[in-house]
């Protein structure tokens, strides 16, 4: 038997489990469709999707022909379509011009690619500021680009979302299309990061 504690859950799970058992309780809700909705939040959508679409892209020229003429078609091409993916625009980085994305009125986010957003992209800071002074916000990711690089703020709405399809990392001529989405990160598909150059780094 280990000796070892288990940390009890924080309170804001405990409330939304609590909450849960009463709906179920009522017959409110059906405890099937709950499992189903956490699936497709954790597993089926969120930027493992986006990961997908990208190392699709940088393998398969055609593929990435589809995805920059209409990206909504491309994406659903792969199986990720629906609520908040309807109107979908692929924004190509190169060495010439980087893409950064945000919704400067509220949050409005291609969650069939890429899942919830994070809090930083909901902050008012960040809505206010990317647009005014792009470069700097994205040094506070630990992104520095040249300055002959040009930057594009886009920004979302309820009729169009974006994604951002980085630049594939030199010296990845011979991986697998999965070994590729390994190094696709969701901060590079909103465009405040590049891919990774090798699987073992962090976000």
């Amino acid at each position: 038997m280990s000796n070892s504690t288990t940390k009890p859950p924080s309170s804001p799970a405990l409330r939304v489990k609590a909450l849960e058992t009463l709906l179920v309780e009522k017959q409110l809700v059906d405890p099937k469709a709950v499992d189903e909705l956490v699936d497709i939040v954790e597993n089926r959508i969120g930027p493992r999707n986006g990961a997908r679409v990208v190392a699709r892209a940088w393998v398969d020229e055609d593929y990435k022909r589809r995805l920059l003429h209409n990206a909504t078609s491309a994406i659903a091409e792969l199986g990720y379509s629906g609520g908040q993916g309807e109107h979908m625009v692929v924004l190509e980085n190169t060495p010439s011009v980087h893409n950064v994305t945000v919704c400067t009125l509220c949050s409005c986010y291609p969650w069939p690619t890429l899942g919830l957003p994070p809090t930083w992209y909901k902050s008012a800071a960040y809505r206010s500021r990317v647009v005014l002074e792009p470069r700097e916000v994205l040094k506070e990711f630990e992104l520095v680009l040249p300055s002959s690089t040009e930057v594009r703020v886009w920004d979302s709405n309820a009729e169009i979302r974006y994604l951002v399809l980085p630049m594939r990392p030199e010296g990845t001529e011979g991986f697998s299309e999965e070994q590729l989405a390994d190094l696709v990160s969701r901060d590079s598909m909103i465009g405040v990061g590049l891919a990774l150059s090798s699987p073992t780094q962090s976000e």
